[in-house]
């Protein structure tokens, strides 16, 4: 099999380097994630620009959606990242746990928005109709339908890097659920 290193900002092209040095100027490292997408010259700019996008949700509501998303696909380096994200954003481990269960039981609008992320990603988009009009009933929008499934994508996107490509992760390991309920 293949084996994908983690380029260095010395391998990428002009343009990466440029968003490397940002990068490292606001996060202080450049994640080997989206060093990963820098293989490429154009992945990593349209895929940041396209995560950074303007959208409905807020900050927390986004790493609700990118922790049922990345535990429905199995990915151990997004669990890993938006754990931290998530913590950052001030929710506590156990909260993290649920939310990669897609579910939400400290918050019943976080609870619809876990639910619907969950089942759009196990269904590939075929959403049940009760768990729709849960998330519209718990106060979001038609737009935030749209916002949702725009970050179902873009999260899967970078699930699917990961999971071929199997650069190691440098965050703090995400735990196993079936270890955190034991």
């Amino acid at each position: 099999m293949s084996t994908f290193n983690v380029p260095t900002r010395e391998e990428v092209s002009a343009n990466n380097q440029a968003i490397f040095d940002n990068l490292n100027k606001g996060l202080g490292f450049v994640p080997n994630l989206f060093a990963t997408y820098a293989h490429s010259d154009t992945a990593l700019e349209n895929y940041l620009n396209f995560s950074n996008a303007k959208t409905s949700l807020s900050a927390k509501e986004k790493e609700v959606v990118n922790l049922a998303v990345s535990q429905v696909n199995n990915c151990l380096y997004c669990l890993s990242a938006h754990t931290a994200i998530g913590k950052m954003n001030g929710f506590s481990e156990e909260q993290i746990l649920e939310l990669r269960q897609g579910k939400a039981s400290f918050d019943t609008k976080l609870d619809a928005l876990a639910k619907f992320s969950r089942n759009i990603t196990e269904n590939r988009g075929a959403t049940d109709t009760e768990v729709l009009e849960n998330f519209l009933n718990a106060g979001y929008s038609k737009g935030s339908v749209i916002d949702v499934i725009s970050l179902v994508g873009d999260k899967t996107i970078s699930n699917y890097l990961h999971k071929t490509t199997q650069v190691p992760v440098d965050f703090p390991e995400a735990q196993p659920l079936e270890a955190a309920n034991a």
